[in-house]
Formats: structure tokens, C-alpha cells, sequence
């Protein structure tokens, strides 16, 4: 017995010293998307990177325009040599999929970036994992719910947009009572979707009174209910929606300072929305999506500027103070979603003509 207990003791050290690298390396390594995600060492960076490049590539699933996305990727892969493989879709559909495949057990997203409802709908579902990164600090307070599953990057701010061949500035309206005028007849459009929107003017307005005004402005000149930020700006730009009431300023800027005609305008206080990114608890590539979401925290930061974006970052300087500006809580609207959603049918999409 003694002889046998003597030779297992000697395997076991023979394989130690055989293979000391190993170990060394497994008690080294995060062993989880929770403890990446966690890791704050003065090797942070380094170490997520060469993780990264041996992962080589980052799932993202995401809702903005491809161009905008292309940009942001592109930088991306050029500073890293990681590539980006983004799945687009609307931010719906991109929580109804996360969702159904968790549920499912199969996690194919690393990073989720879209909207802060559905960003904030996903933390609830528990599928967010915190990031520790250093560049919270450099964000406006805003941007960073309680719980710290999913950051802002960026701002959508909800504007007017004119056509400037059809619409002239100094007829625009500073009111949205100014909107029963019936020289606005036929000429009004609104995104599909902007419950939100509607359920933030309403409040400012008040309830009873804001209904009231919304469903007379829609019976007296109408609405074009379209489906689609971009799409509603583009038709601002052709003429088939001479004004519309919910388009994404960013996208506006970004048309106006192509040469297109458009413009557009707020009827304070401007409703912002944040636009998320967060790093899925089952991340298959841990690594990349921590970096990919540091990245959107900094760098990123830079060019969303210059692509008429307003980022969340306080060491860009943005047009921020332009106008009184009011963030809309996406707590709020999840909680409130189904009395919101009846009453924007009711007011707006159901009686729209």
C-alpha cells in the first residue's frame, strides 16, 4: 500500500514538472466573460488585445445605418486586426433574436449595439455583462445607468427635418400648436415606432392637453406614418414628406452637409435617446468584445463626431448646450410601454391618413 501511495505522489510531481507552463497559464488567464469584463490590471489593454487576435473576430449585432456601422468597424479592425462581423437588423428585432436564442441556449452575439429600451430590456432579461472600463469616467453622467450593463455612446437627439425647397425657415413652427395651421395639411410625417418620443411630449405638454393637440393636429392636416429613421429623413430630402416631426438629427446633418436640401430644428426641450453598446454574459469571444466595447467608449468617440453624431464623451466638445436638452428614461417606457404604445396608435398611427 505504501509502495503504491509512494509511485501516485511521484507521477504527480513528475507531471508538475513536466508541465508547469500550463498551470501557470490557467491561473493566470480569466477564466470567464465575468472576469474579463472584471479585469482592471495595468496590462488590461494588452492582455485583451493579444486575447482578442487569437479570438479573431467580434460578433456585433447592431441597428445603426451600414455606413455609419462600416465606419466604426472599419476603424476598429484597422487599430486592432480584429475583425467585426455584424449582423443588422432593427432594435426589435435584435432583442426578439437575442432573446430567442439565449432561451434556446445558443449564444452567437458578443456585443449588442442599439437602442437604450431594447439595451435596457436585454439587462433585464439578464443578458448584459458589466465592463469595467476606464473610459466610464470620461462620459456625461447620462450615459451610465445604475447597473452599468450597457453603456451610452452616443446620443439620438429627435429633431424636425424640412425640406428647404418646399418649406421656408421663418414659416417653421415654434409650437407644436402651431402645427393645427392648415397650411400644414398634407404635409406631415412621423416615424412608425416613437413611442417613446410620444410618450416624453406628452408628459412636457401634459396629458389630457397633449392628446387633445395631437389628435386635433392629425385630424385637421393629416400624418405619413413611415417606418424607419432613415427612411423618413430620405423622403424629407425628395419631397414626398415636406416636414417631418421624429427624425435622428444626426442623419439630417449628415444629408444637409452632403449638399442635400434639408435642414432641421427642435421645439424644445429636445427628447434625447442613448444609443447602447454592451457586452453579452455569454460572450463566445470575451476578449474581442471587451475591447470592441472600450473602443466605442473612446476612439469611437472622435469619429462619431465627425459623422455628426452628438457622443457621450465630455472631452469632445459637442453641441449639447445649442438647446435645452431632456433624456428619455428607457425604464419608463418598458414599464409604461403597453398605456404608451395604445395611446400612440390611437393618436397618431391608427388615425393617421
Amino acid at each position: 500500500m505504501d509502495t503504491r501511495r509512494g509511485l501516485r505522489f511521484a507521477c504527480i510531481a513528475w507531471l508538475c514538472l513536466l508541465f508547469p507552463a500550463a498551470g501557470l497559464a490557467q491561473n493566470k488567464a480569466p477564466a470567464s466573460v465575468a472576469e474579463i469584463a472584471a479585469y482592471q490590471g495595468a496590462d488590461r489593454q494588452q492582455r485583451l488585445l493579444e486575447g482578442a487576435r487569437k479570438e479573431g473576430f467580434v460578433s456585433l449585432y447592431n441597428s445603426a445605418p451600414p455606413d455609419d456601422m462600416a465606419a466604426f468597424a472599419g476603424a476598429f479592425e484597422k487599430k486592432t486586426g480584429v475583425k467585426v462581423r455584424v449582423w443588422r437588423a432593427s432594435s426589435e428585432n435584435i432583442l426578439q433574436r437575442t432573446v430567442a436564442e439565449s432561451r434556446a441556449g445558443r449564444f452567437d452575439a458578443d456585443v449588442i449595439e442599439t437602442n437604450s429600451p431594447e439595451m435596457e430590456a436585454l439587462h433585464r432579461e439578464k443578458l448584459l455583462q458589466e465592463v469595467k472600463s476606464p473610459y466610464l469616467g470620461d462620459l456625461v453622467p447620462q450615459a451610465i445607468p445604475p447597473h452599468r450593463e450597457w453603456i451610452g455612446t452616443r446620443l439620438n437627439i429627435f429633431s424636425f427635418a424640412y425640406n428647404t425647397r418646399m418649406v421656408r425657415k421663418d414659416e417653421l413652427p415654434r409650437s407644436y400648436a402651431d402645427l393645427l395651421n392648415p397650411k400644414w395639411k398634407g404635409k406631415l410625417g412621423i416615424e412608425a415606432a416613437d413611442v417613446d418620443w410620444f410618450a416624453g411630449v406628452i408628459n412636457e405638454l401634459g396629458e389630457a392637453k397633449g392628446l387633445k393637440l395631437f389628435k386635433d393636429i392629425v385630424a385637421t392636416n393629416g400624418m405619413s406614418v413611415r417606418t424607419g429613421h432613415t427612411l423618413l429623413t430620405n423622403l424629407v430630402v425628395s419631397g414626398e414628406v415636406p416636414m417631418a416631426l421624429t427624425v435622428y438629427n444626426y442623419k439630417a446633418e449628415q444629408l444637409k452637409n452632403k449638399g442635400a436640401s434639408i435642414d432641421w430644428f427642435v421645439i424644445p426641450p429636445a427628447l434625447a435617446r442613448p444609443q447602447g453598446v454592451g457586452v453579452t454574459r455569454h460572450a463566445p469571444h470575451p476578449y474581442a468584445a471587451v475591447l470592441f466595447f472600450d473602443f466605442m467608449l473612446s476612439d469611437a468617440q472622435e469619429l462619431m463626431l465627425k459623422r455628426d453624431f452628438i457622443p457621450t464623451s465630455r472631452n469632445i466638445s459637442t453641441n449639447l448646450n445649442r438647446f435645452p436638452l431632456k433624456f428619455i428614461d428607457p425604464k419608463i417606457v418598458l414599464d409604461e410601454s403597453d398605456k404608451w404604445t395604445r395611446l400612440y396608435k390611437e393618436t397618431i398611427t391608427g388615425a393617421a391618413r
